[in-house]
């Protein structure tokens, strides 16, 4: 890759980086003003859950596809800097919410924006990086889950606790809650990432590995591609949905689970599980994309789909440990290489999709992915964990038995779908003519 070119990719890489950490740090900030929430609007946790999911996820994963198809006729450049501007903006409306409908809807917007995000990104890195080099980059894109998970958790405390000891009060508003200004507070920055955006370049569409025809691809060609590698296209997204369950619920409810079993501080939960998803889930993301090549260059061409297949079950053990902790200190050590997991298996999905699609048609494949991932992950998974805790258990403290059903179910049949993929993966690689190995 030519130096200039080579310059222009690793920019694109670092500003898509950061937006995606910013988004989120503010779709996830929720997790850690679950209480004051509750307490705010009296809600219980299944309807805390449609704040935290369904409402982000309903128009997040409707708009996926319409805009996957926009960015691979048009600027993705634009549609992402659009996206940043919309969701940062809703995320401080989100602030203003003076009640439980008016959050509602100002969580739709959060989602409305972020749905600009990822397929445009996904497509851009593509066209940036080769196919050699393509797992790793997505690997650091996803860093943006970790290190903006992580810092949701960390920040978010932080935030809420200042300004819950010494107020806040804003202009032509007058005086705001805590919740409400932590959430205005991570919002803010999009503002930055938007300027940023500006100086990033469009590339153009000449593929990772071979110059394709310029011409969008139709809905009858999306559908030809699926048809024809059905069984890998089923094994990744399938099990990449599955986890999404486990890792969604996961994220949304392990905090509370370390407040209401242990009696933690929640600046206190909030900033280890945020220290563990910074350390460990950005651990996982980088070993997840850097274990592909090495398998890769043993001659397997459904390295990515083994990768998938492996963290589905090491995933289990601390998955299922981790709610059956005695005491705080084994619960947030668990916490570990749950989070280690969570991460690693997805960046390394985004890469597997690319390479076995073709260029005109990457987004909208991206975005089915993502609207498989984030219909069964985003929408079902915190709401998952809720339904069991309400009707299942009928008791906030039962929380750890909720979070323990999720792998035991979860994981075993995302192996499964991985497992019956490896061979359709294979054909489908073969035929993109990505690779050459025999494996």
């Amino acid at each position: 890759m030519p130096e200039a070119r080579s310059s222009q990719a690793n920019y694109a890489l670092f500003v898509l980086l950061l937006a995606y950490i910013l988004s989120f740090i503010d779709r996830n900030v929720m997790a850690v003003l679950i209480g004051p929430i509750r307490a705010e609007f009296d809600i219980s946790d299944f309807q805390y859950s449609l704040l935290h999911g369904f409402a982000f996820s309903m128009f997040y994963i409707a708009l996926g596809l319409p805009i996957a198809r926009w960015a691979d006729r048009g600027n993705r450049k634009l549609i992402i800097t659009v996206g940043v501007f919309l969701w940062s903006i809703m995320t401080c409306l989100c602030g203003l919410a003076k009640s439980f409908t008016t959050l509602f809807l100002a969580r739709v917007g959060v989602g409305v924006g972020e749905a600009a995000l990822s397929p445009p990104a996904y497509s851009l890195l593509a066209d940036f990086f080769t196919a050699e080099n393509l797992p790793r980059a997505t690997a650091i894109f996803t860093l943006g889950i970790t290190l903006g998970g992580g810092l949701a958790y960390i920040i978010g405390g932080a935030i809420y606790q200042h300004f819950e000891t010494t107020g806040a009060v804003l202009p032509g508003i007058g005086e705001v809650s805590a919740w409400q200004m932590t959430f205005i507070a991570v919002g803010l920055p999009g503002l930055l990432i938007v300027a940023l955006l500006s100086f990033m370049q469009e590339p153009s569409r000449d593929g990772a590995a071979t110059k394709e025809a310029a011409a969008p691809a139709s809905i009858a060609d999306l559908t030809d591609q699926i048809k024809q590698h059905r069984r890998a296209y089923i094994g990744l997204i399938g099990s990449m949905s599955l986890l999404a369950v486990l890792g969604y619920g996961t994220m949304a409810w392990y905090p509370e689970y370390l407040m209401r079993s242990f009696g933690m501080e929640r600046a206190a939960a909030g900033g280890q599980f945020g220290i563990i998803f910074l350390i460990a889930g950005s651990l996982g993301a980088l070993a997840g994309g850097w274990s592909v090549q090495p398998l890769a260059r043993r001659g397997y061409r459904d390295a990515p789909m083994r990768v998938i297949f492996a963290c589905a079950l090491l995933w289990l053990v601390p998955a299922a440990l981790g709610p059956l902790a005695p005491d705080e200190s084994l619960a947030v050590l668990a916490g570990w290489p749950i989070v280690f997991f969570l991460n690693a298996y997805f960046g390394v999905g985004i890469a597997a999709i690319q390479l076995i699609t073709p260029n005109r048609m990457r987004a909208q494949v991206s975005a089915l992915m993502l609207f498989s991932t984030n219909l069964f992950g985003l929408a079902f998974g915190p709401t998952a964990v809720a339904l069991l805790t309400d009707f299942l258990f009928s008791d906030d403290q039962m929380l750890r038995y909720s979070l323990l059903l999720l792998p035991l179910i979860v994981c075993p049949l995302s192996a499964l779908l991985a497992w019956q993929g490896f061979a359709g993966y294979r054909n489908a690689v073969k035929v993109s003519g990505q690779m050459t190995d025999s494996h």
